[in-house]
């Protein structure tokens, strides 16, 4: 039996081979020559004690709909108005019913960076990105061998995109520290059993450089979550499902950016 990323990254390769028969990547080379440069993703996460980066999340595999977006511009406004620093878009369309829609949508209404949030595995999804607007795109360390996350992340870095190394476990993080990257998530969530234990961000947060931008993804949704992530060694926390389920995804980012501020700097000895 396939495990679930097994099973998502099968979905993933036959809906991108559609895309590439309707759209060639010279003409998404094309459209990347002629838009404005991506934002500095990494660098405004990298220069501040704490950030919220907020996804737009319409389901998930493991709960089903979570929320009905029928306007991801009014949501991405929300998150922006709260101090989010950079806003995620799940467009893996078959378990997360998202779509490259959604990034367009999100990118023509906010001036903050966008996080393209998919599974990516080959170089065209790169550049289809880009072409889509995306400041950042996520390498998932358990879906890509050492050398293709190399050239994934070769790749972006040429468009002068971010890169965000998503890992689970030791082994995971010390094959992306290979890379030398800004910013890495570490996901609490299994990839395999879709199991969500906080105690793996509990781990491996404090085994990351203080050069590299430490995020905690899933499972959060709470002010005491944030205080035990960050006294970990996280730096920022993606959050969708709390946030798209909350009735104030602004007021939450809000407490939560504060909180997380006030933690940190105490922790510099600034406070």
């Amino acid at each position: 039996m396939p495990t679930v990323l097994e099973s998502i990254i099968e979905g993933v390769r036959e809906d991108l081979a559609d895309r590439k028969r309707v759209t060639p990547i010279l003409q998404l080379q094309d459209k990347i020559a002629a838009i404005a440069p991506a934002l500095p993703a990494a660098a405004n996460l990298m220069y501040r004690d704490f950030s919220v980066i907020a996804e737009v999340k319409r389901s998930s595999p493991s709960k089903g709909d979570l929320a009905p977006i029928s306007d991801p511009k009014r949501l991405a406004n929300q998150y922006a108005e709260g101090g989010a620093k950079m806003i995620s878009v799940l467009t893996e369309r078959r378990r997360f019913s998202g779509s490259l829609a959604d990034l367009v949508a999100v990118r023509s209404e906010v001036e903050i960076p966008i996080l393209r949030k998919d599974f990516m595995v080959e170089q065209y999804q790169i550049f289809e990105s880009r072409a889509n607007g995306a400041d950042a795109i996520l390498l998932i360390m358990a879906a890509l061998g050492d050398n293709q996350v190399s050239e994934l992340n070769a790749i972006a870095l040429e468009l002068g995109m971010s890169v965000l190394v998503e890992v689970h476990d030791e082994y995971e993080l010390d094959r992306a520290l290979n890379i030398e990257p800004k910013l890495i998530g570490v996901n609490a969530r299994d990839l395999k059993t879709l199991d969500v234990d906080l105690a793996t961000c509990d781990r491996l947060l404090p085994l990351i450089p203080p050069a590299v931008v430490a995020i905690a993804e899933s499972g959060i949704s709470t002010l005491a979550d944030i205080e035990r992530l960050c006294n970990q060694g996280a730096r920022g926390v993606l959050v969708g499902e709390s946030l798209v389920k909350s009735g104030d995804p602004t007021e939450t980012i809000q407490e939560w950016t504060e909180a997380g501020n006030e933690i940190v700097r105490e922790m510099k000895g600034l406070a």
